[in-house]
């Protein structure tokens, strides 16, 4: 293919001399265009005409350091139900009798519900965890769910191959991971009933901790390391801003310091009105305490005096060993179990268990959460994801609520 000048054009003046083009003088000069051998055309620019050049030759030889990822032309439209159908029509010839029954079974019953009419190049990860996670919660059997997986792995495998998409979205997943249960997986979340009665047992002091973990999802070290003040709150626009945890290290700050929240996982989330309430109340009741601090959040470490809203009752901040101590006081007064599963953290999974229970997006869980993946939120709160309404019926009970109420004229 020829390299093109985007600056003047291939036709010449009148009088032969070259004509400038309307892009002229702007961006890179020389287009460099190659077309695969399935068909899909690449182009890039350059500022050098030697460049395009040398581009064009690599690309030639199958030596661009970073070729781009292709679908093939012809497999735009194409379903999955209509790509494992082929896969297995072509792969069987191989394969065992019983193979072959239980493959043609499996994508049947299985897989071309669940993904059937998507687009074979749209199936994402997200669908896949959800699937999983119906699974889970239908008590299928982990060796079942792993042969469907295994299954739906080897034709988005062959997906990707044959250029009918550009990845494999198993690749991400840690299947083994899921069906152990998965380590991050909630052992306990309270009911509601549990939560309102272990606020109860909170002292009006530390009340508003709970409430912050309950109603916002807070670790234990980003509720202690809430300020007043803007940094951290603005009621007013209905703004939370976690961006900082508490933490103590005698040896390497002498004792307490803010840093990032764990995992990079600072953001700004909405503020509950609930609990935006009780905040108000705690400041009120319970002025913040100035204490200067090393501030290690911007990576640099500098000492400022922060307004914490949770201190021990001579003005201290409170160690992991003082709260710990106190806080199986209060669960063993609300009756939590005494089980390590019954921590602070219980609180953070309450509160996503009931955005999840109450119609929230996966999307909109992870952002709650300030989770850095939607995978880690797909796959931390798998067994609470709502089953999809199935469809059988649905078409016969509607036209049937129509006759009895009379709607039909």
């Amino acid at each position: 293919m020829p390299i093109y000048d985007l600056w003047f054009s291939s036709k010449p003046g009148p009088n032969k001399e070259k004509v400038k083009t309307a892009r002229h003088g702007r961006g890179k000069r020389w287009r460099a265009v190659y077309v695969h051998p399935d068909g899909v055309e690449e182009t890039k620019a350059f500022h050098r005409k030697a460049d395009a050049e040398e581009w064009e030759r690599q690309a030639i030889k199958g030596e661009l350091p970073e070729a781009p990822k292709r679908v093939a032309p012809s497999a735009k439209g194409l379903t999955f139900a209509e790509y494992a159908e082929r896969w297995r029509l072509a792969r069987e010839v191989g394969w065992q009798l019983e193979t072959r029954k239980r493959v043609a079974s499996n994508l049947r019953v299985h897989l071309i519900p669940a993904f059937g009419n998507s687009p074979a190049a749209a199936i994402n990860e997200t669908q896949i965890l959800e699937w999983l996670g119906r699974m889970r919660a239908d008590g299928l059997p982990k060796s079942v769910i792993k042969l469907y997986f295994e299954l739906l792995d080897a034709v988005l495998g062959a997906m990707v191959r044959d250029k009918a998409r550009e990845d494999n979205p198993c690749a991400g997943i840690r299947l083994a991971k899921i069906l152990d249960g998965l380590s991050i997986t909630p052992k306990w979340v309270p009911t509601p009933e549990q939560v309102l009665r272990l606020l109860d047992a909170m002292p009006a002091r530390y009340r508003l901790a709970g409430w912050l973990g309950a109603g916002q999802g807070l670790r234990i070290g980003e509720a202690l390391g809430m300020e007043d003040g803007p940094r951290c709150a603005d009621p007013a626009d209905g703004e939370l801003r976690v961006v900082q945890q508490l933490r103590y290290s005698p040896k390497e700050y002498r004792g307490f310091y803010l840093a990032k929240p764990k995992a990079g996982s600072s953001g700004t989330v909405e503020l509950d009105g609930l609990v935006a309430e009780h905040f108000a109340a705690h400041v009120a009741e319970f002025p913040p305490v100035e204490i200067e601090l090393p501030d290690i959040t911007s990576g640099e470490l500098v000492r400022r005096k922060a307004p914490l809203l949770f201190t021990s009752r001579h003005g201290n901040p409170l160690t992991d060993r003082i709260w710990s101590r106190e806080w199986g006081k209060w669960r063993e007064a609300a009756g939590w179990p005494n089980t390590e599963h019954a921590g602070f953290h219980a609180l953070r999974h309450f509160f996503a268990t009931v955005l999840i229970t109450n119609g929230a997006e996966p999307q909109e869980v992870q952002r709650a959460l300030r989770h850095k993946s939607l995978s880690l939120t797909l796959e931390t709160y798998v067994g609470w994801w709502p089953k999809r309404i199935k469809t059988r019926g649905i078409f016969g009970e509607a036209l049937k609520a129509v006759r009895r109420t009379g709607e039909l004229r």
